[in-house]
């Protein structure tokens, strides 16, 4: 990475979408005049990676964006991925250095973000605001260290591109691990349309004519009466035609094959652009061990909810026959469907019911984190808020009365100084919920709540969480409906360069 970030050119639209170092003009007006933040080649950026020290090993992969064809149970669909749907998962320890190398073969820019780890700013992937865009025909290489054990996973942060197939999981080891399982499962969730009823970037033109578009009935992506008691009322905005799980609909399912009595660790991704997930496994109850890679005191629940970004850990002891795993559009009356075997039998259809859909449904409000990663507790050194607005007649969203300006990225940031604990009070003034994702660190809910980096915040709500300022940089915090991020719900934590 080079020490200074070039000039920008501008997109039509979106914070997402941006051509090159878009902060340069307004962080670096000039040579004479310090700039407000640091900014993401900054020394202290360099010194908090010194810090962090590691373990010296160095896990190696290359990640090629290009064009392709997936078969989803015979509909052969058009998307960008970096190989298969999702990408080959991503396995090292924690300490460990990853060196990633990516090769960009699609027509236009993109970017890899590391959803949920603190890592050095200048590799957060996310340009105009902590390096330039991966350009056409370009490669671009990720080295960082990962600090924290626990389940991540990447993706881009250039246009709607989140909504194609460009993602995969980051698997952290605990090398200390204490928690007992026999087998892993890796699950990611989405919903899918890409190459079968349009394209994301088809989708959020439409979207973001509002309610001009619904009525002009133009392209018909957008979606109403999706409703919702657990997310306050409206679910979603966009008709997916298909919901999947690791890269499969519910035509092609996937099967987990294992024996029963064995524990395994399932590790939940929800990579979903517009949709929430009800999980559960048919016959089974799920211990929840973890949230968005960091652990919590142990809770047994029927089904667990998943906003766009969440991870959710969980184990389960399996018994014998054949089980539907099923993860439910929120709302959306459809689902996403994969199978665990561990016995004989005949599979169930994936119209099967499965009662533990409409039992008990677990929440991050009802997790605490586990002691070994509490906040220590001491007073806050300064209160930011962050209020959600817009609403879906005009598709206006914003953060703190800004909807996002690509060429004043810095408007309405949230100024932080280093070493600092933080409170943020995170207020939905919408009717819309929101999945809210702060990057480069962990926060805690307030009243011994969960470390996460991703919540849902519903709508005339608010959620109050605590961090420690202890990672320098310039780091988006945006909600993770792509569509409502790429229409302008972002801002930017800086933190101040005194």
């Amino acid at each position: 990475m080079s020490s200074s970030i070039p000039a920008a050119t501008v997109t039509r639209r979106g914070f997402l979408a941006l051509g090159t170092g878009l902060f340069a003009a307004a962080v670096l007006a000039s040579c004479t005049t310090p700039p407000r933040f640091l900014t993401p080649t900054s020394a202290p950026i360099r010194a908090a990676e010194r810090a962090r020290g590691g373990t010296g090993r160095v896990t190696t992969v290359t990640l090629r964006a290009a064009p392709t064809q997936i078969d989803l149970a015979g509909t052969t669909a058009d998307t960008w991925s970096f190989g298969p749907v999702p990408a080959s998962t991503i396995r090292m320890s924690a300490g460990d250095t990853l060196h990633a190398t990516v090769t960009n073969r699609l027509p236009t820019d993109t970017s890899v973000h590391w959803h949920g780890l603190a890592l050095r700013n200048d590799m957060d992937g996310v340009p105009g605001v902590t390096q330039s865009p991966v350009g056409p025909g370009e490669d671009f290489v990720y080295e960082f260290i990962a600090e924290h054990p626990g389940t991540y996973w990447f993706h881009p942060h250039v246009g709607a591109q989140l909504d194609r197939g460009l993602y995969g999981a980051l698997i952290v080891e605990d090398p200390h691990e204490p928690l007992a399982y026999d087998d892993e499962w890796v699950i990611i969730l989405d919903d899918w349309l890409d190459g079968v009823s349009g394209t994301p970037d088809e989708v959020l033109e439409e979207l973001s004519e509002g309610m001009a578009g619904m009525m002009s009935g133009s392209g018909g992506h957008m979606m109403m009466g999706a409703r919702s008691d657990l997310l306050g009322g409206d679910a979603g905005d966009v008709a997916y035609p298909l919901f999947l799980i690791n890269g499969r609909p519910p035509a092609d399912p996937e099967t987990f094959t294992s024996s029963p009595g064995r524990r395994v660790r399932l590790r939940i991704i929800n990579a979903g652009g517009d949709t929430a997930f009800r999980v559960a496994l048919g016959g089974h109850r799920l211990t929840v061990t973890h949230t968005d890679g960091f652990p919590v005191a142990p809770v047994d629940s029927d089904a667990i909810l998943l906003g766009m970004g969440e991870r959710y850990d969980a184990v389960v002891t399996l018994g014998d026959g054949v089980f539907p795993l099923v993860a439910s559009a929120e709302g959306k009356d459809a689902t996403a469907f994969a199978l665990v075997r561990t016995g004989s039998g005949d599979a169930p259809a994936p119209t099967a019911s499965v009662p533990e859909l409409g039992r008990a449904v677990l929440t991050a409000g009802s997790l605490t984190a586990d002691p070994r990663v509490a906040l220590a507790a001491r007073s806050v050194d300064r209160e930011l808020r962050a209020t959600l607005s817009g609403s879906m007649m005009a598709y206006d969203w914003a953060i703190n009365g800004h909807r996002f300006d690509p060429d004043n990225p810095l408007t309405g940031a949230l100024g932080v100084q280093h070493g600092e604990r933080v409170r943020l009070r995170i207020e939905n003034t919408s009717q819309m919920w929101h999945p809210f994702h702060l990057h480069g660190h962990t926060y805690q809910h307030s009243g011994s709540g969960p470390r996460k980096d991703t919540s849902i915040v519903l709508p005339g709500e608010s959620v109050t969480v605590e961090f420690d300022a202890d990672n320098p940089g310039l780091w988006a915090a945006h909600c993770h409906n792509i569509y409502h991020a790429e229409t302008g719900m972002m801002t930017v934590l800086g933190y101040q360069n005194t």
